[in-house]
């Protein structure tokens, strides 16, 4: 992984089944700073049957094959945006959603798989990508605890390294639907790397999963969230992305240097300058008792007795006139 944290923008269908926008999309994240653009490789006859149904309404008089046949690239044309990825310094990040299309993305020679949570359960996907000893990131987003347990058992088995994603399967995910709470459970519980899978349209919930501990960040992107196209909605625009971006590696940097706070060797300077010293607020005469209506403190530090010794100035007596602001001195009390 490139960063500490590894960020994956999702391009999925924003392309809309062209693959000039795709390559467009590819040009518009070189930009940003992120570390991964991923696709979905949609083979409609070996993904799809008459019975699937739109998630939201078409736009479109087509049905949902008709959907992803659009949706459909050429081996050539996956291999070209392969390289257009890596051209530009990216990497190239699939899900297969066959597994026909794991085949294609094998003969890519791809680094690492991204399954869908629709897929955490298809254990024969699960099988068939293990055999090629590489990398999983999984979505977690549909499944259960219990699901999960035999996802992670099933891969754990055949030496798979692996990566869990917190998500909430909505388009677009409120707050309330983001659990941060899981990326830590996740980890603690399979002892994987985890991270975060977005879907809510705006730069927070990211920001928020690094600062929980995220290593990965996911989340899709759009050239408008006005778009027709089904996750608009629930994705980010390159510029946000490049400002997203920008906030993951200062949290990022942040959490990587912790503040030793038992010691101020930093500050020695800003204390001189900020903290005070113990003066009076009015003219007092020699023989006078101070009270704590007598004092203030004013600066700079060590000008006076400091402010956090003024329970031993109460109850003195002063052995000279201290004219309004002065200063009170250890020579100054009886």
């Amino acid at each position: 992984m490139k960063s500490a944290i590894y960020t994956i923008a999702d391009i999925g269908q924003a392309h809309d089944g062209s693959i000039e926008a795709a390559h467009i999309y590819i040009d518009s994240l070189a930009t940003t700073g992120v570390d991964a653009a991923k696709f979905q490789i949609h083979i409609a006859d070996a993904e799809s049957s008459a019975f699937d149904s739109f998630r939201i309404p078409s736009v479109r008089h087509e049905t949902r094959m008709d959907y992803w046949k659009r949706m459909e690239f050429t081996h050539d044309e996956w291999a070209g945006l392969k390289m257009h990825c890596e051209r530009t310094g990216l990497d190239f990040l699939a899900t297969p959603c066959s597994l026909q299309a794991v085949d294609l993305l094998k003969n890519l020679q791809v680094d690492k798989f991204k399954i869908g949570s629709g897929d955490t359960c298809n254990l024969l996907m699960l099988d068939v990508i293990s055999r090629t000893k590489k990398e999983i990131i999984l979505s977690t987003g549909m499944s259960s605890i219990k699901e999960l347990d035999v996802a992670c058992n099933f891969l754990k088995n055949r030496d798979t390294r692996f990566s869990l994603l917190q998500c909430a399967s909505a388009y677009p995910c409120c707050e309330e639907q983001w659990g941060l709470n899981q990326i830590k459970n996740l980890k603690s519980r399979y002892d994987v790397p985890t991270g975060f899978s977005d879907h809510s349209g705006d730069i927070f919930a990211s920001l928020a999963a690094a600062s929980v501990g995220a290593e990965i960040i996911e989340f899709h992107v759009t050239d408008s969230t006005a778009s027709v196209t089904p996750d608009a909605s629930s994705s980010l625009t390159p510029c946000q992305i490049k400002y997203l971006i920008s906030g993951i590696r200062k949290i990022e940097k942040a959490i990587n240097n912790p503040v030793n706070k038992s010691g101020h060797s930093d500050y020695i300077q800003m204390k001189l300058l900020f903290e005070k010293s113990l003066s009076v607020n009015k003219t007092l005469s020699a023989g006078h008792i101070l009270s704590i209506d007598d004092l203030e403190t004013k600066k700079p530090k060590g000008k006076g007795i400091p402010p956090e010794q003024f329970e031993n100035v109460i109850g003195k007596k002063i052995n000279k006139n201290l004219k309004k602001w002065d200063f009170i001195t250890e020579t100054d009390l009886v």
